[in-house]
């Protein structure tokens, strides 16, 4: 169980209100990942071919995993797999172009929020027959139509 839950609101404004004086930048630098091996990188080929689709979605949406695999992985025959490549920030943007044409809502939806998927293809999904999906992107074009706040 969690402390989170026991904090009050008056805590959670404190906390909010408080600066860290760190930048993000030396935020990062502080809380680095482990780099990126070639062992690890062969456990995620490994695990892509898991008959579980639970685990092809967990390799779907690690920031490692490799664009061939990602690419492998948008073909899935589980649509909950797709969703999950649709849904990572580092699928390619041709991958996702394919996937904005996915047969499932769940995946295009997904499409439709990545924020590296590209505006000819947000236009494509405005006009999809899946009201839920037109609403995402109709929603993806309003919000980057809105000026950038500092």
């Amino acid at each position: 169980m969690s402390c989170v839950h026991f904090t009050s609101d008056a805590q959670r404004r404190v906390w909010a209100a408080t600066p860290l004086g760190l930048s993000n930048e030396d935020a990062a630098l502080l809380h680095s990942s482990p780099p990126v091996t070639e062992s690890k990188l062969r456990r995620l080929r490994l695990l892509a071919e898991s008959p579980e689709p639970g685990i092809r979605q967990s390799v779907a949406s690690n920031p490692h995993t490799p664009a061939d695999l990602v690419r492998a992985l948008a073909q899935d025959p589980d649509a909950t797999v797709r969703a999950a490549v649709a849904r990572a920030e580092t699928t390619p943007p041709e991958v996702l172009q394919v996937l904005a044409a996915d047969p499932d809502v769940q995946v295009r939806c997904w499409a439709a929020v990545n924020r590296t998927t590209t505006a000819a293809v947000i236009g494509v999904l405005a006009d999809d027959p899946a009201a839920e999906v037109r609403s995402l992107a109709r929603w993806r074009r309003s919000v980057e139509a809105q000026p950038a706040t500092v």
